[in-house]
């Protein structure tokens, strides 16, 4: 393989997609969990019969002392299936505010700027909408 990308989540399945395109490319996808066949990850307001699943969910926890939980632990849901935390989210699909993005930049993080991460944005969204920050014709299909 020329790739190999371990996690299907909406990063690694993106970025195996992207690799894909390219027919000279061997790309290998890796997966711990199972395929997501459940309805219970393709409606929406099902998301709570898959956090804290241990069939969907890997069931981890936030350890140690952290400031603002008094020396507690929280549940940390993360993805045990094809689409990895993403298929636990609710299919929400939330990019930031652009404040955050200039901030980075500002604090010497070349090409974080919100202006230069908005084409990216752009062009991976599908959007049933016009706007002038929101892409059509992507791969993902986007709706507010």
């Amino acid at each position: 393989y020329d790739y190999i990308i371990v996690g299907a989540g909406s990063g690694g399945g993106h970025l195996a997609y992207r690799l894909s395109e390219d027919p000279s490319c061997r790309v290998l996808l890796v997966e711990a969990g199972k395929q997501d066949s459940t309805p219970w990850v393709h409606v929406p307001v099902m998301y709570f019969k898959t956090i804290g699943s241990p069939g969907y969910d890997w069931m981890l926890k936030t350890h140690g002392p952290t400031s603002g939980l008094g020396g507690r632990s929280l549940a940390w849901p993360r993805g045990k299936v094809l689409g990895g935390s993403s298929s636990l989210n609710g299919l929400l699909y939330v990019r930031g505010l652009s404040y955050d993005y200039d901030s980075w930049a500002a604090a010497g993080n070349e090409g974080w700027a919100w202006k230069d991460v908005l084409p990216h944005f752009r062009n991976c969204e599908d959007a049933p909408f016009e706007g002038p920050e929101r892409g059509q014709g992507g791969p993902m299909s986007v709706s507010e």
